[in-house]
């Protein structure tokens, strides 16, 4: 058995080996960096996504208005929610089709008023268990210069929320987007009264 001294001294020329060697250090800050780094990317990321998508829902709530206001969706048929998010909503532009579940997932609600007096209180559709309840959606898109107020929701599905950042305000880590658009319809079928 060697004597203890010499035990010490070896172990402290390999401490010695180990303090001055440079190899793998970068490895080692990288896996302590990484985890942070790639949960600040991801979470960078989805914010952009769900902001794209929810510019996206603002041009096709804006389109689907200018039918509306104009007109055009009251005389091509659109007679009730369905046919309207078919034919106008889902066929505004190709990127509607690819961001979102345009058959299953888009709600429109689209209610005409006498004028914007008569517009009642818009309701928080988030209940306080954080459930989506739309309460009673139509379409009612009225007739020529009523105040008219459509709105269309999404539930856009989170992923980034288990690494601590979580932009989710619905159950189930979604995010509810909501476009609205409010207007005078254009006198289409002559002066307004």
């Amino acid at each position: 058995m060697p004597p203890p001294a010499a035990s010490l001294a070896a172990a402290r020329h390999l401490f010695r080996r180990f303090r001055r060697s440079r190899r793998g250090t970068a490895a080692v800050e990288f896996a302590l960096v990484a985890p942070l780094f790639f949960a600040l990317l991801f979470a960078v990321i989805e914010t952009a996504i769900v902001f794209f998508a929810s510019q996206v829902l603002e041009t096709v709530i804006q389109d689907a208005a200018r039918q509306v206001l104009t007109g055009q969706a009251q005389t091509a048929g659109y007679t009730d929610a369905t046919k309207f998010r078919n034919g106008v909503i889902c066929q505004t532009s190709n990127v509607v089709n690819v961001l979102f579940d345009c058959a299953n997932g888009i709600y429109v609600d689209v209610q005409s008023y006498p004028s914007f007096t008569n517009v009642p209180a818009i309701t928080n559709p988030i209940d306080g268990s954080g459930n989506f309840t739309p309460g009673v959606l139509g379409y009612n898109p009225g007739g020529s210069c009523d105040t008219v107020v459509a709105r269309i929701f999404y539930q856009w599905p989170l992923f980034v929320t288990g690494l601590g950042y979580n932009i989710s305000n619905l159950t189930g880590n979604k995010r509810l987007l909501v476009a609205t658009a409010a207007f005078r319809n254009e006198p289409y079928n002559g002066a307004c009264p």
